[in-house]
């Protein structure tokens, strides 16, 4: 799920669809409207799933994607590996997922975690 906003609405911090990645924007550089266009904006950004810098150069009147990224609760309830199998606190559905190397000490059978969704994609996220 996506919706749409014009590049100025963009701030550092939040989200933005770069290549049908969502990532979480570093920078935004603004140049000034010139002689014969429109004010440009240059976008920094690092995708949430696969840790990618990827940028994007737009007028700042353009309209792009902003995804729609929700923070869920899940319970443990089984490892294998370096695959944690999990369970949605909400509507107690079960899926696995792999645990990220920074957090396999604080993924333990039993533990609450958290994790993000967005553009039908899953990951661990204990921040």
């Amino acid at each position: 799920m996506k919706q749409q906003v014009e590049v100025k609405e963009l701030k550092e911090g939040k989200y933005v669809v770069i290549d049908d990645e969502p990532c979480v924007i570093k920078s935004i550089a603004k140049s000034k409207p010139g002689k014969h266009g429109s004010a440009k904006a240059r976008i920094e950004a690092i995708g949430i799933f696969d840790n990618q810098k990827r940028s994007i150069v737009s007028s700042v009147s353009a309209k792009t994607y902003v995804p729609i990224v929700e923070r869920k609760s899940a319970q443990v309830l089984s490892i294998s590996g370096d695959v944690a199998q999990l369970m949605d606190m909400e509507d107690y559905s079960t899926f696995e997922l792999p645990i990220p190397e920074q957090f396999k000490d604080r993924v333990v059978e039993g533990a609450d975690i958290t994790y993000i969704t967005a553009l039908g994609k899953l990951k661990i996220d204990l921040r």
